[in-house]
């Protein structure tokens, strides 16, 4: 029993696609920074808005999961995260189940915040929960349009960094919604490294995601624009005075950066590919968790002096 039971958490494990979900901790570690800064930061709403996010996430891979199997989208694909339902590891009926509880958990606890900072996490999490559901369920998914990376910009970038400082600060504050615009460049672009990846097996199954409405050389400029972009952003907030200078510390993580710039405009092979997707959600997380870093070390730089 034991063995069956250690075997369907390595599946929900999987389904969750664990790796993605910088997506979410760079974010809120961002707007936990800004909150210390300004002398507002809360521990239990922040623990809570961390984990209701974390849900929703997994509930949109869920979601992704089990749409584009119904879709027939994973028929094509010899390489991804996820495929639980093509790979016969989970069935769609147990990961749509899994996608209804895991949003109903993390609107839930989005509700309890609501309740406790004020209304305007009504309408980030409204949008949030829209974007979640939407991005490849209902008549027009955004993933199949190729509105996926503008959805992920917004709402898990801006709108995440302010949504989770708002429920500690209980009030607007232009800083999170500027300071969550490199990392809404840096999430789009691992949802644009997977698309780019699965050009191909889109294309068979008319997925018209970004990459392929501006095909392969346009896709790769995309991909520069993002991650390229998210540094000069970063320099742009700083030079302007919207960010610390110490949030340049980022730049250790540049090497990798033009390391996945050079993989992506120079292969078309799709096992790279993958490699490149999965490296550009781990610099997604070191990306964030350096600019938190260094957020911080401009906190205690004031302190001390």
């Amino acid at each position: 029993m034991f063995g069956i039971n250690q075997e369907k958490a390595a599946a929900w494990y999987r389904a969750a696609r664990p790796r993605t979900l910088t997506a979410t901790y760079a974010p809120l570690g961002v707007a936990a920074a800004i909150a210390l800064s300004q002398g507002v930061f809360e521990l239990i709403p922040f623990v809570l808005a961390l984990i209701g996010a974390l849900f929703l996430q997994i509930a949109a891979n869920l979601i992704n999961e089990y749409f584009d199997f119904r879709r027939g989208a994973d028929t094509h694909k010899v390489a991804g995260q996820g495929m639980i339902i093509k790979n016969q590891v989970l069935t769609p009926r147990q990961v749509l189940i899994g996608a209804i509880v895991t949003v109903l958990i993390g609107c839930l606890i989005g509700l309890y915040l609501m309740f406790q900072s004020g209304p305007l996490l009504l309408w980030i999490g409204l949008g949030g929960v829209f974007v979640v559901i939407t991005y490849t369920a209902g008549p027009f998914p955004l993933a199949y349009n190729g509105l996926g990376e503008i959805a992920v910009f917004i709402f898990m970038g801006p709108l995440m960094v302010l949504g989770a400082y708002y429920v500690m600060a209980r009030q607007f504050d232009w800083m999170p919604v500027i300071a969550g615009i490199p990392i809404g460049a840096m999430v789009a672009a691992i949802l644009h490294a997977n698309n780019i990846r699965d050009m191909d097996a889109d294309r068979q199954v008319n997925k018209r995601t970004m990459a392929l409405r501006l095909g392969l050389r346009g896709a790769r400029i995309e991909y520069v624009g993002l991650v390229g972009g998210a540094y000069v952003i970063v320099a742009v907030l700083v030079v302007f005075g919207y960010m610390p200078l110490t949030v340049l510390l980022v730049a250790v993580t540049l090497p990798e950066a033009l390391k996945l710039i050079r993989l992506i405009v120079s292969t078309t092979d799709t096992s790279l590919l993958h490699q490149a997707q999965g490296r550009t959600a781990k610099l997604h997380g070191a990306f964030g968790l350096w600019l938190v870093i260094g957020w911080l070390a401009w906190l205690v730089v004031n302190r001390l002096f």
